[in-house]
């Protein structure tokens, strides 16, 4: 199908909107397929550069699917779950004003 067909099918008479919205579902498309996942490891409790909370990612992530941290209780990964949403923040106030 062309881009001319799709924008007479929906009314749109601007060109350069239309292909940016099919460019973009195309994009929306592929992020849903994992093409090469791999499994990286790390440690966390030493920062890298001396610099607390800041860690060396592998230089050709593109997407990070989960985080699992180990429980040193029982040996096995936990996973952290992603937050969608922002996180309610309740404004820090002194009880004894």
């Amino acid at each position: 199908m062309k881009v001319q067909e799709i924008m007479e099918r929906v009314g749109m008479t601007e060109t350069n909107l239309a292909i940016a919205w099919i460019k973009d579902a195309i994009n929306l498309i592929q992020s849903g397929y994992d093409d090469n996942v791999a499994t990286w490891k790390t440690t966390i409790t030493k920062a890298s550069d001396t610099v607390d909370n800041k860690y060396a990612f592998p230089a050709n992530l593109l997407k990070l699917k989960s985080i699992s941290i180990k429980d040193t209780n029982d040996s096995k990964y936990k996973k952290i779950r992603r937050v969608v949403k922002d996180p309610y923040v309740v404004e820090d106030i002194d009880p004894n004003d």
